[in-house]
């Protein structure tokens, strides 16, 4: 797979998406989220705030780095448009791409203009959390896509796949769910350490502690089960398809999503420290991103055409094709 220069760009451009994901994480592990106060997209009212701050610091440099995302991606949608013809899938991933960072930056700005940042643990902020990290995740899959249809990747075609697609649909659901608990319970570490893991153990179990506190136990369940579900999924693909770049990525996503568990039960055991809440995060959304890729060679059109009866033109239709089972 040769890369061109607009393919280059574009996977720049979701690596450094992906570098702004951490720092916004850096943000709320530290309790920084109020640092340029409840004003946006100023700061503290002014555009350039004096002698700032620890927080405000950190702070800002998320907007500035959150800012310079938005351009990329604008840019990376007008190199598009121009070095690709009208309904290319490219200029659909670009476009797609605008769309989750524009949305992406309004959820933020609701953070700081609702106040749902640094000590607040209030409903609003957990379900504004979620509603981030599904969004996040979106903004993902759109930038891994164009990247990788931009390297010469090939459309997608969901017909005809069967039971197929809905094993992602439950893979890609799996990993919604699994990245909004994990993302509650790193407030809840945020807002409510515990002093050692017995005494966070029995927190989780309290029934007067903090609704926070209580969601903690989920996570590593859900882990656990998305984990087995995921392994399960890459087998299977790997073991229906005969594409050695689909044998490569079912097995990236098999180990990362074992590293992945590691950290989990490392991070749990040294209490959630902000390091390793940020490699836990960027591993999360590298399994993520792999399971895009996964689905994207999956349910290309080559892959289509190969499971065709022999008898069958190339011509026939989609829906027609037999399904994996």
């Amino acid at each position: 797979m040769k890369l061109t220069n607009v393919a280059k760009f574009a996977w720049a451009t979701l690596g450094y998406n992906i570098l702004v994901i951490l720092w916004g994480a850096y943000v709320r592990a530290t309790g920084s989220g109020a640092g340029c106060g409840s004003h946006w997209p100023l700061c503290n009212g002014v555009v350039v705030p004096r002698a700032p701050g620890l927080e405000t610091m950190i702070e800002f440099t998320h907007r500035l780095t959150s800012g310079l995302a938005l351009l990329l991606v604008i840019g990376l949608f007008f190199w598009a448009l121009r070095a690709y013809p009208k309904g290319h899938i490219v200029r659909f991933g670009a476009s797609m791409s605008i769309l989750f960072i524009v949305t992406e930056a309004l959820v933020g700005a609701g953070l700081v203009l609702f106040e749902w940042v640094a000590h607040d643990a209030s409903t609003g902020r957990v379900i504004s959390i979620a509603v981030h990290l599904i969004n996040t995740f979106l903004l993902l899959a759109a930038l891994t896509l164009t990247a990788w249809w931009a390297s010469g990747g090939e459309r997608i075609v969901l017909r005809g796949h069967g039971i197929g697609l809905w094993l992602f649909v439950i893979a890609f659901l799996g990993m919604i769910v699994l990245g909004v608990t994990g993302a509650i319970t790193a407030l809840g570490d945020t807002l409510f350490p515990s002093a050692s893991l017995q005494e966070g153990i029995a927190q989780d179990f309290l029934p007067t502690a903090h609704f926070l506190i209580r969601l903690r136990v989920w996570h590593p369940m859900v882990a656990i089960i998305v984990g087995v579900y995921l392994w399960f999924l890459a087998g299977l693909i790997a073991l229906f398809r005969a594409n050695p770049r689909i044998h490569k990525i079912a097995a990236f996503l098999a180990g990362l999503f074992f590293v992945q568990l590691v950290a989990g039960l490392v991070n749990l055991v040294l209490l959630a420290p902000v390091w390793m809440q940020l490699v836990h995060l960027l591993l999360a959304d590298l399994v993520w991103i792999a399971v895009v890729l996964l689905a994207a060679s999956n349910f290309a059109e080559s892959e289509l055409r190969q499971n065709l009866p022999q008898s069958a033109p190339a011509t026939s239709s989609p829906a027609t094709a037999p399904t994996m089972r």
